[in-house]
């Protein structure tokens, strides 16, 4: 018995040993880079760059694969942040393409088509909608980071993305003057 115990013992220290040495042996290192880029990026997770998420963005933007200015929550200045840490040409959001950058946007929904089936408050990544099962819900426009996600999650299609008005007055302010229009 005592011979089991002692060869039982005597077996862990040894696979142990071999389990140490491989770990340190083959240990893969991340791409520190990558780390860097997601901390600047918002983590609103909103699948608007093209990626699935940030961290993949983050990836596909340190191995030259995707240029740094998607990030449409993050908006210019996540662009530049990003620029900067790659050592590249800044470049506005949206304005690759020469189209311009995307107007923010802020969802509005709708209170006399809402069903109350919390789909919307399922899919935000940044829990800017608020109500309960079977009531109205409404959107916190200073929350709202515009990412459109639940514009398809709503079954009754209630939800509208709307532009963010921003004017000489309300530059400064933490919180931009927000004008939404409802549907007449």
């Amino acid at each position: 018995m005592l011979t089991a115990i002692l060869v039982m013992v005597l077996l862990a220290v040894v696979l142990g040993a071999v389990l140490g040495f491989a770990s340190i042996k083959f240990k893969i290192e991340g791409n520190p880079m990558v780390e860097k880029i997601e901390a600047t990026l918002p983590q609103t997770q909103c699948g608007q760059c093209g990626f699935a998420g940030c961290k993949p963005y983050a990836e596909a933007v340190a191995s030259g694969q995707a240029a740094p200015n998607l990030c449409v929550p993050g908006g210019d200045n996540v662009a530049k942040s990003l620029a900067e840490l790659l050592g590249v040409e800044f470049q506005p959001v949206g304005g690759a393409e020469g189209a311009g950058p995307k107007p923010k946007m802020v969802a509005f929904i709708d209170e006399n088509t809402c069903i109350g089936c919390t789909a919307c408050i399922k899919v935000c990544p940044v829990d800017a909608i608020v109500g309960s099962s079977k009531l109205m819900h409404t959107i916190l426009i200073n929350q709202c980071t515009g990412c459109e996600l639940c514009v398809p999650a709503c079954p009754v299609d209630c939800i509208t993305m709307e532009p963010v008005k921003t004017d000489l007055a309300a530059w400064k302010w933490r919180y931009p003057v927000f004008e939404l229009k409802k549907a007449a």
